[in-house]
């Protein structure tokens, strides 16, 4: 754990579910913003297998595969072993050890009350989720991000409520069990184990999948990072547009196409210009602008799948990096672990007993 970068810039904790190679979605979401927070900040990024299976626990047959994925359109994508420290959460058990601890003082309805939860028992119908492991989920994200003492966890709105509960968390364990002076500290000043973390906004951006809708595995709709420049092609193709926009030479609105969201996102001031004026005057057709998404596209995709390249050919490099990330992540969950079983009273020390004080 390097403290002196630590304190020059700060502390960033997040990850993703190994669901299977990422998706345009994730990466305008998350992945691009992460890429950029390496040069600002000390950055810890985790393929969170443990909470693949809150939802899916039946079957577990592909986690390991699909965290090999994810790895490795996170070295494609321009996360960096060297700027970043990048591994598997099953591979620090420490996280389960916390998460532990913080069941023993989190009280239920805490639990009970996070949007995210009631959404998901309301909207999976397919999965048993009467769950411990379903409604604890939210005290395993805290552990992920108190565990690394995260200063900052870049988060989409609809996640804000899990970082305000690991706050929440942070400050009962912190109330509960003072922090006491170890050998190794990093500043002995230090009043409490956990510092509260901070949500920080990703700036969102709509992005739809073919269909119209939000892009997601579960609809069918997605762009892979690694998709095939002719597969992408076709993909575009048939994507939705403007539904006024019915006959060629009907006038369209590139603020209410799919299309046109692409655009907003992904092409150039003089491409989106092309774009307004011959969608508007009906001066050019959906394919030809379908056409400039695809070009604009592959400008990002490209130069990913010829990273990527490389770690398909030779998967063990990538998961390398993720062994040689996880072994760096247990140092320094062992750090803070050292300090949480102190202050609970679990240190694995002997220590002799206080004399009693007379009376």
């Amino acid at each position: 754990m390097s403290d002196p970068e630590r304190e020059r810039k700060g502390r960033i904790l997040s990850g993703m579910r190994p669901t299977g190679k990422v998706h345009l979605g994730n990466y305008v979401g998350a992945l691009r913003n992460w890429v950029q927070l390496q040069d600002d900040y000390d950055c810890f990024y985790f393929i969170a297998d443990w909470h693949a299976l809150t939802t899916d626990y039946a079957d577990t047959r592909n986690i390991k595969q699909n965290s090999l994925e994810v790895m490795i359109d996170y070295l494609a994508s321009g996360l960096d072993p060297e700027r970043s420290t990048l591994f598997i959460q099953s591979h620090v058990p420490q996280h389960a050890e916390l998460q532990l601890l913080f069941s023993m003082i989190t009280p239920m309805g805490w639990l009970e009350r996070v949007p995210t939860y009631k959404e998901q028992r309301e909207n999976i119908r397919d999965k048993d989720l009467s769950t411990y492991g379903f409604l604890g989920y939210p005290l395993l994200q805290s552990a992920d991000i108190l565990m690394y003492q995260a200063d900052f966890v870049p988060v989409g709105e609809d996640q804000v409520p899990h970082v305000e509960l690991t706050r929440e968390v942070a400050r009962r364990f912190n109330q509960f069990y003072p922090r006491k002076v170890v050998a190794d500290s990093r500043d002995p000043k230090r009043m409490f184990v956990f510092p509260e973390p901070k949500p920080q906004l990703t700036p969102a951006a709509k992005l739809p999948g073919t269909d119209g809708r939000k892009m997601s595995k579960s609809y069918g709709n997605t762009i892979l990072l690694s998709e095939p420049e002719a597969s992408l092609r076709a993909k575009l193709k048939t994507m939705v547009t403007d539904p006024a926009r019915i006959r060629r030479s009907d006038p369209g609105n590139p603020d209410v196409c799919p299309v046109g969201d692409l655009h907003k996102i992904f092409s150039s001031s003089e491409t989106m210009a092309k774009v307004y004026d011959g969608c508007r005057s009906a001066g050019i057709g959906c394919i030809e602008c379908k056409g400039w998404a695809a070009d604009s596209l592959w400008q990002v995709l490209g130069p990913i799948r010829e990273r990527r390249a490389k770690y398909e050919a030779d998967p063990k490099l990538a998961w390398d990096i993720l062994e040689e990330g996880s072994a760096k992540a247990r140092v320094a969950a062992e750090s803070t672990m050292e300090e949480v079983r102190s202050a609970a009273n679990l240190s694995f020390a002997y220590e002799p007993p206080k004399p009693e004080l007379e009376s």
